[in-house]
C-alpha cells in the first residue's frame, strides 16, 4: 500500500509546474496517523530531499480517556520522526478544537466534522498567501523562513478569528471585527488551537498574523502600535520583538460575515508544555512494559526497544531547546560540548 501512494504521489510531482513542497494532514495518537503518517514523512522526506514539508498534526485530547491504549507510545514515536523529518509541524489538539467549537461556535457537545471544520479553516487561511499571492509570503519557503530562525524548533500554533459557522444558528452572527480587534484576540490563549500550559518564562520566537479582507495598510501599523504599548506578547530575550503581518484578500468563492478576519502563526516556548505531557505519558507505560508485546510483532521491535528510547531522547532534547530559548544565552546552545576549531 504504502508504494501504491508513493507511486501516486510521484505521478502527480512529475506532472507538477514547480513543486515547492509537501503538507500532511494525520494525527499523531492512533496507529494509522502515527504508524502510516510517519513512514510517509519519512519517505518523502527521503525521495524528495530538497523539498519542504509541513504537517498539520491532530494531537489527542489529554482531559479523555483514549480508546488507544499504547496512544503515549504512537505520540513518541511519532513526535521523533516530526522533528527528524519534517520542516514545519502546525500543532493542533483535540481539546483546543471541542473547547473552541463549545466556546465560539455554541456547541455542546462538537462531533469530529465539527471539529475538522476548525482544522479546515486554519489550513485554509494558513495558505491563502500562497494562493492569493501578494508581493510577500507568496512561497511556502518565505512563511517558514519568517517563522523558524533554527532548525529543530519548527512546531508551530495557531489561533483564529472570528469563528462563525452556517450550520449553527447562534454561530452565524457575528459582532463587527477591526483590524485592531483581530489582532489583540488572536493572542488570547483562548483563541489558540493547542492546550499548553505557559510559564512565567514563556515567550514567542515568532509571530506571523495573516490578516484577510479589506485592509487599510496604516491600521495594522496603528494596530501593531497599540499591542506594542501595552506589551500584549513577550518575546525571546535573542531576537526581534515583532509581529510580521501579510494582507491578503478574500476568497471570492466563499461568502463570510465578517469584514476582517486573521489567522496567527506563532512559535511560541509554551508548547514544550505539550511534549512534556506526551513524555510523562509515556514514561508511566514505559515504566511498567505495558502493552509492548503487540510492538515486538515489528521488525523494528523484534530485537530490543531502543526505538522507544531513542524517540524519547529526541524529544527530551526538544523540550530541552524550547526551555533555553527563553533565555540570553540561547545563541550559545549546543556550543559547550563543540570542539574548537584548529587554527593553522
Amino acid at each position: 500500500m504504502c508504494e501504491d501512494i508513493m507511486d501516486m504521489v510521484d505521478r502527480e510531482a512529475d506532472n507538477s509546474d514547480s513543486l515547492e513542497g509537501f503538507m500532511l494532514l494525520h494525527s499523531i495518537a492512533g496507529g494509522t496517523g502515527s504508524g502510516l503518517g510517519s513512514f510517509l514523512l519519512e519517505a518523502l522526506n527521503d525521495r524528495y530531499p530538497k523539498k519542504l514539508i509541513q504537517t498539520y498534526s491532530v494531537f489527542p485530547n489529554s482531559e479523555e480517556v483514549s480508546d488507544t491504549v499504547v496512544q503515549p507510545y504512537n505520540s513518541m514515536l511519532a513526535l521523533k520522526r516530526l522533528i527528524n523529518s519534517a520542516d514545519s509541524v502546525v500543532v493542533l489538539d483535540n481539546a483546543a478544537l471541542s473547547r473552541i467549537a463549545t466556546d465560539r461556535l455554541h456547541i455542546p457537545q462538537p462531533t469530529f466534522e465539527q471539529t475538522n471544520q476548525l482544522v479546515s479553516t486554519v489550513m485554509s487561511s494558513s495558505t491563502t498567501t500562497l494562493r492569493y499571492p501578494g508581493y510577500m509570503n507568496n512561497d511556502l519557503v518565505g512563511i517558514i523562513a519568517s517563522l523558524i530562525p533554527t532548525p529543530r524548533c519548527h512546531f508551530l500554533t495557531t489561533a483564529y478569528t472570528p469563528f462563525s459557522s452556517e450550520q449553527v444558528e447562534k454561530a452565524k452572527s457575528i459582532r463587527k471585527t477591526t483590524v485592531l480587534d483581530v489582532m489583540r484576540r488572536l493572542l488570547q490563549p483562548k483563541n489558540r488551537m493547542v492546550s499548553t500550559v505557559p510559564s512565567k518564562r514563556s515567550c514567542y520566537i515568532s509571530v506571523l498574523n495573516i490578516i484577510q479582507g479589506e485592509v487599510d495598510p496604516t491600521d495594522v501599523h496603528k494596530s501593531l502600535l497599540r499591542i506594542r504599548e501595552r506589551r500584549l506578547a513577550s518575546f525571546i530575550p535573542w531576537g526581534p520583538a515583532s509581529i510580521q503581518v501579510a494582507l491578503s484578500k478574500k476568497s471570492p468563492y466563499v461568502q463570510t460575515p465578517h469584514r476582517v478576519s486573521g489567522l496567527m502563526l506563532a512559535n511560541h516556548t509554551s508548547i514544550a508544555s505539550l511534549f512534556k505531557r506526551t513524555r510523562d505519558q509515556y514514561d508511566r507505560l514505559r515504566k511498567r512494559n505495558a502493552f509492548l508485546e503487540q510492538y515486538r510483532k515489528f521488525s523494528i521491535f523484534a530485537d530490543d526497544l531502543d526505538e522507544f528510547d531513542d524517540s524519547r531522547n529526541v524529544v527530551q532534547e526538544l523540550i530541552d531547546e524550547y526551555e533555553a530559548c527563553e533565555t540570553p544565552e540561547y545563541v550559545n546552545y549546543g556550543m559547550k560540548d563543540a570542539s574548537p576549531m584548529e587554527t593553522v
